[in-house]
């Protein structure tokens, strides 16, 4: 089955049929067919040069398929069900939508938090194997976990080297520490970026670890490849068209919902691959997840196997494809380059430079409400939380939005204090209070802006691009927490949790550099503080 696009607003179906007409005669389908890296301009034409793979690896990534059955019957042969996998970004997020689509368990680590770290350590640790997968090789994130994991085996008489797999591209520094410590290695296909390697040995390797079937996911991306060489019926090229025109008319946001389709949490893999490829120059689409439409004019509604102003329908690893080609088409419309992230490097390199000076600068709370802390600019005169929220809703331009970016524990709802005995309801009720992204949504109904959520340092590999490259009209929420039981990051000067707050910290930085409205509300108590917090919102 390939994939469908069905526009159901007879503005948006012109406005991408006249789009599609100027890609033909440009030939645009031939050409990115055939792997031309001019069609973004001569500026990207570099990266794009080096970054075109992905639109072979239908068939490319079969490759792997012998390998990767290896290293599936030993690790079902030595009774290790239990796969961590250790990645950020595209090293994550595409794994994460195969398994849960497939309904096989996979734990995924793309956090700094402790507790979330400490969870997966004590879980079945005899029975567990590790993917630990890293593009650069030199990502903060998944080497501090990689070294966790290393050290928790030794100390459990377990030889790592029986239980860590690397995916990592050629010739980085996380291959030759890898062949130096005996792990089996998947070498990535290098002319493939991070977001758009679903279908490549970072999308694959864990996904089969984990149970699911990732020929379905190639032979489903494969049959629908044909199509994305034509002028018509060319679902990528029409999804790409209607993306690009759509954002330069205004509808910029786009809302992301996938209703009840079989493919469980697309949405939040699209937010990556849009944010970080069209944020940037001061442009771009931001996507939103989780969020019902505000039925704004700069609004398009996109739904998974749902209604919406476009509806994308077909099997997942031909999602992945058609996706991926409709964003490096949107750039082409957008006129600016999909594969370049000239923005995400320097949160990296902010919190490098905290953690190497010493005492993080946390500066001087402007309000304590409570077990909440605030900092933040030209909020001297508050009175209490409810005001600080108040603020920021104001603050959100006509045509902006607001990021809540939590540097938290995602898991932190199931941490909440519960009487031994109670019931389900009740246990239910201590969950969802305790939850941060049931913030969101109080914030949300309060503006007729979009409200995004972001767990850090997650999003910073993926929405962090947009929200610093993308348009000047974002008003910006963290949230920090008090560490609690931290953890150590063997042979690093550092604890996890230190570096969890360096990276708030050091985006806080790289966005109020430009100028952007950001708060930060750091919880000297996490389940008081989140207590506190929705207790606000709702006396907004």
């Amino acid at each position: 089955m390939a994939v469908t696009v069905t526009f159901n607003e007879e503005r948006l179906a012109a406005l991408a049929a006249e789009t599609v007409r100027a890609l033909v005669a440009d030939r645009v389908h031939e050409r990115l067919a055939a792997g031309d890296a001019t069609l973004w301009g001569e500026e990207a034409q570099a990266e794009a040069a080096i970054r075109l793979g992905w639109l072979n690896l239908p068939l490319t990534s079969r490759e792997l398929l012998p390998e990767i059955g290896i290293l599936v019957e030993r690790a079902r042969a030595q009774g290790l069900d239990h796969v961590v996998l250790a990645g950020m970004g595209g090293s994550s997020l595409a794994p994460e939508v195969i398994c849960t689509s497939a309904d096989v368990p996979l734990t995924v680590l793309d956090t700094t938090d402790p507790g979330q770290v400490r969870r997966a350590l004590a879980d079945r640790l005899e029975r567990t194997i590790v993917v630990v997968a890293s593009k650069s090789g030199g990502t903060v994130e998944t080497d501090s976990h990689r070294r966790i994991y290393e050290q928790a085996f030794r100390e459990a008489g377990i030889d790592p080297a029986e239980r860590i797999v690397v995916v990592t591209d050629p010739g980085s520094p996380l291959e030759q520490a890898a062949i130096e410590a005996g792990y089996p290695v998947i070498l990535a296909d290098p002319n493939v970026g991070g977001r758009y390697s679903a279908l490549s040995a970072f999308g694959l390797v864990p996904s089969a670890l984990a149970g699911a079937d990732v020929l379905k996911l190639l032979d489903d991306a494969d049959a629908v490849r044909p199509l994305l060489a034509q002028a018509e019926g060319n679902p990528g090229l029409e999804l790409g068209a209607a993306l690009g025109a759509a954002a330069l008319a205004g509808r910029d946001k786009l809302v992301l919902e996938d209703g009840m389709s079989e493919i469980n949490g697309l949405p939040d893999w699209i937010e990556q691959l849009i944010a970080e490829s069209t944020g940037k120059s001061g442009k771009g689409i931001l996507p939103v997840v989780g969020a019902d439409p505000n039925d704004s004019d700069d609004e398009l509604v996109a739904g998974i196997d749902s209604d919406g102003s476009v509806t994308v329908a077909g099997p997942l690893g031909a999602q992945f494809l058609v996706w991926e080609y409709a964003t490096a088409v949107a750039g082409r419309v957008l006129g600016i380059d999909p594969f370049n992230q000239p923005n995400v490097t320097e949160s990296k390199e902010n919190t490098s430079r905290l953690l190497e000076a010493g005492d993080l600068p946390l500066g001087t709370p402007v309000l304590v409400d409570g077990p909440v802390e605030v900092y933040g600019e030209d909020l001297q005169d508050a009175k209490d939380l409810s005001d600080v929220f108040t603020r920021l809703l104001q603050a959100i331009p006509d045509d902006g939005y607001l990021a809540v970016m939590a540097y938290l524990d995602r898991e932190a709802a199931f941490d909440a204090p519960v009487a031994e005995g109670a019931s389900f309801e009740v246990m239910t009720d201590a969950w969802s209070a305790a939850d941060p992204a049931t913030l969101r949504g109080l914030l949300a109904v309060r503006t007729d802006r979009p409200v995004t959520f972001g767990w850090g340092p997650r999003f910073l590999h993926s929405t962090g691009q947009y929200h610093k490259g993308g348009p000047q009209n974002g008003v910006f929420l963290q949230i920090t927490g008090e560490a609690g039981d931290d953890l150590e990051v063997p042979g690093r000067p550092y604890t996890l949790g230190r570096l969890q707050l360096a990276q708030a910290l050091g985006d806080q930085g790289a966005l109020t550099s430009r100028g952007r409205p950001t708060v930060r509300l750091h919880l000297t108590d996490r389940v008081a503080g989140v207590a506190r917090l929705l207790e606000a919102a709702r006396e907004v």
